[in-house]
């Protein structure tokens, strides 16, 4: 939630710039993952994709040791209608199949924005290096020759899985953190949807200076993550009406750091973290927690800075009205001439916002991290974890 702007003069942020990176990490509890052996123990499913019955039965025998839940589908076509309704750990597809051929099928599997992480392991009877770089280059995570070994196919298949229990670690672990932002804007009802306008803002905007596509899912996320480090903040110091004392400024203005330590163990996340930390600098260096100047503050802060701006004065707050789009360019505008933003950003993110339906590639470009039901239930529960999590932090 965004306050009315105050001195943030170098010697009123001293406390917390002299605060060390790794030390709000301190606090924090370790992250300890599940034993290996209770991993391999877990059950997962494996759906085989092949027009041949024998071949399937082939592979379930080979497999049938393993416990596995086996799926089965004769084509593609099949296949697809299987991974709507079933959450799949591992496909195992043959290459030569009419109509769709199997490296066609695994293409569609990581155009999937659902299905993208499954792996896929192509089994076939062509030889020859050229056969084996066309599957991986259709995205498949394995290729295997006939005939099968079956010791081989085994050794691949856990290995396969094992990878696939990592990745769903780390996805289970950003909707987490992505439901934990959410629930922290919950707690203001004037802050309902920033997050989704200002991620949505920010892509606008990285479009519009060109930057790359790494850059841009940095910045949705960090329209969801920058202000997840409130957690720490107490509700009597967020929610407080009328001006904030030089004591509840320093506690207001760590949740920067307090946000920066709880997304670093997330190495998915290290380009979201400049944002995180640094998206309250100004140009003329007198913002917190770095006192950063200039280009010295990270593109992407900058970028996201101005987009929470833009929300915050766009959007009604108990201590204002919002403003129409014309007044918040023009404070933009005037903070830009005192020297508080980059002039050349300001340019062209006021440009960006006077036409119409700016917002419309920034929305289109990234779909919502999960659908509304999906939030829904992924914030249920969590309002009693946050408050021990809150408390923890503030111990």
């Amino acid at each position: 939630m965004m306050r009315p702007l105050q001195d943030t003069t170098r010697s009123r942020v001293s406390a917390l710039r002299s605060i060390p990176r790794e030390a709000a990490a301190t606090t924090l509890p370790a992250f300890h993952p599940m034993p290996s052996h209770l991993l391999e123990s877990a059950r997962h499913t494996i759906l085989l994709v092949d027009p041949v019955d024998v071949n399937r039965s082939l592979l379930k025998g080979i497999l049938k040791a393993g416990s596995y839940r086996l799926l089965e589908a004769r084509n593609p076509v099949e296949a697809m209608v299987v991974l709507e309704r079933e959450a799949v750990d591992l496909i195992i597809a043959e290459v030569m199949m009419p109509e769709i051929s199997g490296m066609e099928f695994c293409r569609r599997v990581k155009r999937n924005r659902r299905t993208q992480l499954v792996p896929v392991l192509l089994v076939t009877n062509l030889n020859g290096v050229e056969n084996e770089v066309a599957g991986l280059e259709s995205g498949a995570d394995e290729f295997l020759t006939k005939p099968l070994h079956p010791l081989i196919v085994r050794t691949r298949v856990r290995a396969m899985l094992r990878n696939k229990m990592a990745f769903d670690s780390l996805e289970e672990a950003e909707t987490i953190l992505f439901a934990l932002a959410q629930t922290i804007e919950q707690r203001d009802k004037e802050t309902s949807h920033h997050c989704q306008r200002l991620a949505a803002l920010s892509v606008a905007l990285g479009i519009a200076i060109g930057l790359p596509e790494e850059d841009l899912v940095a910045l949705h996320r960090g329209g969801y993550l920058h202000d997840i480090g409130k957690i720490a903040v107490p509700d009597e110091i967020l929610f407080k009406q009328g001006r904030l004392t030089d004591d509840e400024w320093v506690i207001m203005r760590g949740h920067t750091l307090a946000g920066e330590a709880i997304c670093r163990p997330m190495k998915s996340l290290s380009q979201v973290l400049p944002i995180i930390r640094n998206h309250h600098e100004k140009w003329d260096g007198t913002g917190y927690p770095d006192a950063l100047a200039g280009e010295d503050i990270p593109l992407l802060a900058r970028v996201l800075q101005l987009a929470d701006i833009y929300d915050a004065l766009t959007s009604t707050r108990s201590y204002k009205e919002a403003f129409q789009p014309a007044r918040a360019i023009e404070i933009l505008e005037r903070e830009a001439a005192e020297g508080w933003r980059d002039p050349e950003l300001v340019s062209v993110f006021c440009e960006i916002v006077r036409q119409p339906g700016f917002l419309t590639r920034g929305t289109e470009l990234f779909a919502a991290q999960t659908d509304e039901a999906e939030v829904d239930e992924g914030l249920k529960g969590m309002r009693e974890s946050l408050s021990r999590m809150s408390r923890e932090l503030l111990r």
